[in-house]
């Protein structure tokens, strides 16, 4: 007789980039001024989304709402950023998923920390920690570990604590993650067990936009037992249907994506 194998993930689960920063819009002045630092006084955990990131939250929120209700999260999941959470509380309030339904924050969903590297872009970086470039160069990103930061393997550790916790809580649901573009990156690895390459090609390639959606579906035939199966990636089309612009800049952080 055939066992039939519970679900232990969810039914779908999207993974989404916070809107457009404050801190983007000041990492791409400083780059177009070749400034070693950009300007943001505020800690990392407390820049807003801009303008343009607030209208962009709402697109996401409207092009949701216009679906079935079947076809919304009825779980959400947010980085403790001010600009993560703000993106889903537009989200939201434009009618995306329901209008009492909690957001729950989770720190494992944090950004990447730069440590000493935080606020430099990567010129800054190559005058003003110079040894840092240089083990980042020999250790590539994945590897290279700032001092009072994180590697990308330090986040993918969180996130396969993350994901156990959403296994266990939220099987069978649609559950929405809002985050960073080094998260969006780092689920991709953990949920499709991609090797080191892989996942810097993806990098490579071009930046996650600001809400974009990357979507998987459950496959009862994918694995062994089932699993989660990658149907769009960094896919803009909300933001695109809107009179809001796409926008993909990296953060406020260090010359990396973030």
């Amino acid at each position: 007789m055939t066992q039939t194998v519970p679900q232990r993930r969810p039914s779908v689960l999207w993974i989404v980039r916070h809107g457009e920063s404050a801190g983007n819009v000041a990492r791409m002045a400083a780059d177009a001024a070749g400034a070693h630092r950009i300007d943001l006084t505020e800690r990392d955990v407390d820049v807003p989304l801009s303008s343009r990131g607030e209208e962009q939250a709402a697109a996401l929120g409207r092009w949701f709402a216009q679906a079935q209700a079947d076809a919304r999260p009825e779980v959400m999941l947010s980085s403790p950023y001010a600009r993560a959470q703000a993106t889903a509380r537009l989200f939201r309030q434009a009618g995306g998923c329901p209008a009492d339904e909690p957001i729950c924050v989770d720190e494992r969903l944090r950004e990447k920390e730069f440590g000493v590297l935080d606020g430099l872009t990567g010129s800054g970086i190559t005058a003003l920690a110079p040894e840092q470039a240089a083990f980042r160069r020999l250790l590539g990103k994945f590897y290279h570990r700032p001092p009072g930061g994180e590697s990308w393997c330090d986040v993918i550790f969180r996130l396969r604590s993350v994901m156990d916790t959403v296994a266990l809580h939220h099987p069978g649901q649609r559950v929405m993650i809002v985050a960073h573009q080094v998260v969006v990156l780092c689920l991709r690895y953990v949920i499709e067990g991609l090797s080191e390459e892989e996942i810097l090609a993806i990098d490579r390639a071009g930046d996650v936009a600001n809400c974009s959606v990357t979507e998987y579906r459950y496959d009862p035939a994918h694995g062994r037992g089932g699993g989660l199966v990658l149907a769009r990636y960094n896919e803009s089309a909300p933001v695109e249907a809107s009179p809001v612009a796409v926008t993909d800049a990296p953060d406020r952080m260090a010359g990396v994506s973030a």
